[in-house]
């Protein structure tokens, strides 16, 4: 007589399908709801591509330039869209390649899934022709990485990687999965994961710290809501908002919280850290409450530790324990997912206004546009500012767009005159720094959002360092709008060597090619703008146009983007000049 387990077995390997392991690869991905991935073939992946090729009409490939775009392709993919961002690779250099957006990936919370493909079993451990330990490499900046070399175990790993990737705190997980183990054959059958012993992504909601925050906000005076990544990530948007609008308390955002609420709205005080607005800055150390909501007290934002919110008590709303004391104190830690716990806390907390808390923020606001704002957005000079062109294009789509940015001070003069009016309309680099993320990220932004504008903000030295995805965007098609700012310097460089460093300029002035041939050679449309008067038609112009196109605007050679908290200072020493 057969057992219940038995029958079940039976009944499953009834529903199994005979195939190779790089066919089980592709159905893996479709079961996950994978349409889009970004890759590059190679020798030890090419069993993979090879099954890809029957499967078109269902998984689209974008073929990229170099593998390290695969990566920001697909980061910015999962950006916009909420989805695991895929990307395929093939062994060596080609997974070495990946480690850069791997990283980013992981400081970022960004949830994806890279495939790379490895030497056959029996040569692991051998140095053969392009065999690289990349489980090795990755394992610090991976939420789980796993070498698959036996077919057997294809489905259970793909299913354990997207689990784990989209799960709790999202991050990148990589499979690298051996020649042999692609060719092979095995009966397939896919099972999703949605529980693994060990693994706790979200944790238990505690009533009582709850009960404990909501004390300690209906008592503040002077409290200031700090907007992550988290409220994003969460899909906590309408939460937050119904949080501070019956609090009333001032919010300002980190990088990546960045577009978590609108621009515009009353509550809005602007960004933090190093080159974030005077009032959320030079105000932190007067308020006796800081709530931080799904961020993580980087050092960007914090400036020293030691002279940070010294007149505050703290709770920090987090998903991950790992987050909890490791920089600022938390009096009230409560871990839980944002969209489980702010609810929970607005129903605890008293309607209130602190009016004449959020005046003080607005007459700082005032300070920072007479000092800073006007003089960017309205220069005087000959030269054009990063800020009046950021401003323009914001005003040319109505403060309606997915905005990618590359690093340096164009990121930042894009996250301060950029203005947003719906939630996962910012893409770029912001724990890691990575130059060279804009191109591709931005290509991957658009495929994941086709029917929004999406404009990349990039500098002349990042611009160069990914700029072979330019023949991505003219073989795919990508009509990604490019705003090339570009001041002939690597620009943030050269702005800490005139600050700190006596105007030093250490290798960081570039003698830059001619943009217009080179995107005449992609044949993708182009600009070059010199002159103020010619900049609102050459927007316009860029905006209107049906496909890709590259809007080069040459800008002040040595602007700089002020405020600014000096590395290691305090919050309150920001500089307006």
């Amino acid at each position: 007589m057969e057992t219940q387990s038995q029958t079940v077995m039976k009944e499953k390997s009834k529903q199994a399908i005979r195939m190779t392991g790089a066919e089980a690869v592709v159905r893996s991905l479709l079961n996950e709801g994978t349409d889009l991935i970004f890759g590059y073939p190679g020798g030890a992946i090419m069993p993979v591509y090879d099954a890809l090729y029957g499967f078109q009409e269902e998984l689209h490939h974008v073929l990229v330039r170099h593998e390290q775009g695969a990566v920001h392709a697909a980061q910015g993919y999962a950006r916009v869209t909420g989805k695991v961002g895929v990307a395929i690779v093939t062994s060596g250099p080609g997974a070495t390649n990946a480690v850069t957006g791997i990283a980013d990936a992981m400081i970022d919370s960004t949830p994806l899934v890279v495939i790379s493909g490895q030497v056959g079993s029996p040569l692991l451990g051998t140095d053969a022709f392009q065999e690289t330990d990349v489980v090795g490499i990755t394992q610090p900046i991976t939420k789980w990485n796993y070498q698959i070399k036996r077919v057997e175990d294809i489905p259970q790993a793909f299913a354990r990687a997207f689990y784990i990737a989209r799960s709790g705190r999202p991050g990148p997980v990589l499979l690298d999965i051996t020649k042999d183990a692609q060719f092979a054959s095995l009966d397939y059958l896919y099972e999703p994961v949605k529980y693994i012993r060990s693994y706790k992504p979200v944790p238990v909601l505690d009533p009582l710290q709850i009960e404990a925050a909501a004390q300690l906000i209906n008592l503040a005076k002077k409290p200031l809501a700090l907007v992550g990544q988290g409220v994003v990530l969460g899909q906590a948007e309408k939460e937050l908002m119904a949080f501070l609008e019956k609090t009333g308390i001032p919010a300002a955002w980190t990088l990546l919280g960045l577009s978590a609420m609108p621009s515009a709205h009353p509550l809005n005080i602007g960004m933090l850290g190093m080159h974030g607005n005077y009032g959320p800055n030079v105000k932190t150390n007067e308020a006796d409450l800081i709530i931080a909501i799904g961020m993580r007290f980087d050092d960007r934002v914090t400036g020293d530790l030691k002279n940070y919110a010294t007149n505050a008590k703290v709770i920090h709303l987090e998903i991950d324990d790992a987050e909890i004391n490791k920089n600022v104190h938390a009096d009230v830690p409560v871990l839980a997912d944002v969209k489980e716990s702010l609810p929970k806390l607005t129903e605890k907390v008293s309607k209130n206004s602190h009016q004449e808390w959020l005046n003080e923020f607005r007459a700082c606001d005032r300070i920072e546009h007479d000092r800073i704002i006007h003089c960017e957005l309205n220069p005087v000079e000959k030269g054009m500012t990063m800020g009046e062109v950021v401003n323009k294009v914001s005003a040319a789509v109505d403060d309606d767009a997915i905005v990618v940015t590359d690093v340096g001070q164009h990121q930042m003069m894009a996250s301060r005159y950029f203005r947003f009016k719906q939630t996962r309309s910012v893409v770029t680099s912001g724990g890691l720094g990575t130059m060279g993320f804009g191109l591709p990220a931005a290509m991957g932004a658009k495929l994941g959002q086709p029917d929004r504008h999406v404009i990349l903000f990039v500098g002349d030295g990042g611009f160069q360092m990914t700029i072979q995805e330019l023949g991505t965007i003219f073989q795919t098609k990508i009509p990604v709008k490019i705003v090339l700012l570009n001041n002939n310097f690597l620009g943030m460089v050269r702005q800490w060597q005139e600050l700190f460093f006596d105007s030093r300029y250490a290798s960081t002035e570039l003698i830059n090619p001619d943009f217009q041939t080179i995107a005449k050679g992609y044949f993708i449309e182009s600009r070059k703008v010199t002159e103020r008067d010619d900049l609102n038609e050459a927007i316009q112009q860029m905006v209107d146009h049906d496909g890709p196109y590259l809007l080069e605007v040459v800008v002040e050679k040595e602007g700089n983007v002020f405020p600014m908290v000096p590395a290691g200072a305090s919050v309150s020493d920001i500089r307006l000049e």
